[in-house]
Formats: structure tokens, sequence, C-alpha cells
């Protein structure tokens, strides 16, 4: 039980912020069965290498073969092309495929958050349109928040969408956004009033044609060498009434929304999975100081996912998931970056050049910055925190 002291108290009342421990049921275990049983065999020739870039890699066949098992848009409504099962029951695929270093990129966001926003903010119109072929796994979606010059504060962005007659014209750039050049849509944030008494007012949120006219997508490398961000201008560009998601002024709570979805999931902590089995299979049973560092580890990973479980146990019950959410991201974060250096410690020049151990290794150390940004950064996450808790 986390608690929670109400802000401007040293003392009296706490409030409690619970998250029970979840344990799924055995239905549960039955689908994991099934999809460790269809991983094995699908990947069955994906080396190590390609198993630790599955947050990145996209395949839209592999993603297609998801949506015909029902394992994409799983607890959606049936009408919107949905399976109407469990957060649990999604919960243990997305653990499974994580696991397994399946390349997940080409649906993920559309799957996890894009889908949910359309649904709940534009069920009769858009959803009923598109959220179908996310189900499918045909159709993909890229978030449009971070900005040039803003950091994490999205409550400054300058991208603007201005009335005109029938619809809106969209204006501005947005930067690192994560698959851009595979998405067929984009759900951004704009400016469509000025700010008024609260910084969050005036912001509204917008469903994006990636192919339509003044759309224009620009790469952006990583440093893993990797064309996974870009650069999204847009000028001018058309946008029909019904492409505005919700209420205009709803897209700071909806993109909370989104966030809290984004944040929930067991990714936070099993992005860099891959490096933590190839080192239990490299270690001696007769080393002790590998076996204190990944025993030290394993206990890490049992914690982490027994809170990831309780933030789906949050979900099942409709909970609001996002303090929970916001710790348990930034704790998995901070576990996966530590694991290049473990590596190094334990194994340094033993790992032979192009070993599996040594690829992975290398990938992790290269793409490991990158786990305390995505999804929020560390310090804006623990403001979450701090305020949930009441300590500020």
């Amino acid at each position: 039980m986390i608690e929670r002291r109400p802000a401007g108290h040293a003392s009296g009342a706490v409030q409690g912020l619970r998250v029970d421990p979840c344990v799924p049921d055995a239905a549960c275990e039955s689908l994991r069965a099934e999809v460790r049983e269809f991983l094995a065999d699908v990947l069955s020739r994906y080396p190590a290498a390609a198993r630790v870039r599955h947050w990145s890699a996209a395949d839209p066949a592999f993603s297609r073969r998801l949506g015909e098992r029902g394992w994409i848009g799983m607890t959606w409504p049936r009408r919107f092309g949905g399976h109407e099962r469990s957060q649990l029951e999604r919960y243990v695929v997305i653990e499974e495929l994580l696991a397994a270093g399946a390349p997940v990129a080409a649906h993920w966001t559309a799957d996890r958050q894009s889908g949910p926003l359309l649904i709940r903010y534009a069920p009769e119109t858009l959803a009923a349109r598109i959220v179908p072929g996310i189900a499918r796994g045909e159709t993909y979606f890229c978030i449009g928040l971070s900005e040039s010059d803003t950091g994490s504060d999205l409550a400054s962005v300058r991208t603007r969408a201005t009335r005109f007659e029938g619809g809106w014209l969209l204006d501005g750039a947005k930067l690192w956004t994560t698959g851009a050049h595979r998405a067929h849509y984009m759900i951004a944030l704009a400016r469509t009033a000025p700010r008024g008494e609260s910084r969050h007012a005036g912001l509204s949120q917008f469903l994006v044609d990636m192919k339509a006219p003044g759309v224009t997508i620009r790469p952006i490398r990583n440093q893993a060498d990797e064309h996974d961000f870009n650069e999204v201008s847009f000028e001018r560009v058309e946008l029909p009434d019904e492409c505005l998601i919700g209420a205009e002024g709803e897209g700071w709570a909806q993109a909370a929304t989104e966030l809290a979805f984004e944040r929930s999931g067991p990714e936070r902590y099993l992005s860099g999975m891959r490096l933590m089995l190839e080192m239990l299979d490299a270690a001696s049973v007769d080393d002790a100081r590998a076996r204190v560092a990944l025993g030290r580890l394993v206990a890490h990973y049992a914690t982490l996912r027994q809170m990831s479980l309780g933030v789906a146990g949050l979900l099942a019950r409709g909970d609001d998931p996002g303090l929970a959410a916001a710790i348990v991201k930034d704790l998995g974060a901070t576990l996966e970056q530590s694991l290049p250096e473990v590596a190094h410690e334990l194994f340094g020049g033993a790992m032979p050049a192009g070993s599996a151990l040594a690829e992975v290794a290398d990938y992790v150390t290269r793409a490991a910055p990158s786990f305390s940004l995505r999804g929020g950064t560390r310090e804006i996450l623990r403001g979450i925190v701090a305020r949930g808790l009441g300590l500020r």
C-alpha cells in the first residue's frame, strides 16, 4: 500500500493509494500457453539481435497475424472490432510479446492508446470508421505531442489549429514523433484558443491523416542508428470538423489520459529484457559475483511485475492508474538503464565479438538513455508522484 498524505499537511489523516496484488486466473494462464506456442513458431528464426529491437521493429505481416488471432483491441467493444476480453488477458498477451522480443512497433501505439481514445471521445464518428482497422492490425498511429524547444512542457505547444468554414487549418510542427513514417494517422495536440487563467486551457486534439496535403515527415536517426523518430510539419493542413476529437478545449485532459495508458503496461520494464536473458544464459553457476548481481536483478523484475499486474488490476476495475503507473514506469526505467553496467561489470571483455550477448549489450547500451525520456521524463514522472502523494 502506498500512503498518500494530503497536500499541505505534515501530519493528520492519511489517505491510502492501494495497488492490490493481482493474480491472473486460469483463463489467463491458458491464453498465455496459447500465445507462447504461437510465438515459439513465428519467431523461431529470430536471433537475439533482432529480438532486442522489438520495441522499434515494425512487421506489418506480424501485426496482421496478431489481429487475426484477436490479440489487438482485446478489451474493446465488438462493434469497434474488439473482443471484449479482460484487462488481465490483454496484459498476459503484452507480457508474452515483450518477453519473446516480438516485432510490435507497427500497431503498438494504436492498440495501446489511440484506439481507446477514439472509442471514448469520438465513438460515433472517427472510432466507427477507423478503430476496426486497428484491431485487424492494419491501421497504425503516431502521437503528436512533443515540439522543438518545449521539452516536457506540453502546455507550451505552438502548433495551432484555426477554424475556417467546415473545419480547421493546422500549422506547426512536432518533434521526436515515433513511427510517423509508417503511421496512417496522428493524434495531434494543438492550441485552438489563447491560454486563460489555466495554462492548460485552449488545447484540443485532432486526427491527422499523414498523407494529407501539407503534412511533411522528416526522418531523425537515433544514436542506435535507427530511423524511429521523425519531425512532422504542418502547413495549412485542412482538417474536417469531425477530426476534432471530443470537444474543443479537452486536449489537455485527453493527452493526460493517453499518457496514463502509455505508462501503464509492462513495456516500461521489459524493453531490455533480452539483455537480462542473455546474461542469465552466459553466467556460470560457479560465479558468486554473477549470482548476487543477477539474483538482485531478478528480484527487482519480480517486484516490478507484481506492481505492473496491480496497475492492470486498477484498469480492470475502472480505477485511475495514473499515479501507480508513473511509479512503475520510473522504477522500470531505472532498472533497465542499469542493465548495461551490470553486463559490463560481470562480463566486460569476456563477451566474444559477434556473440548474442555482445550484440544485445551493445544495442541496449545505446538505447538505454531513451528509457527515461519516452512516456514522460524522469523529472515529470517524479513530479506526478510527488503531487499524488501530497508532497508538493
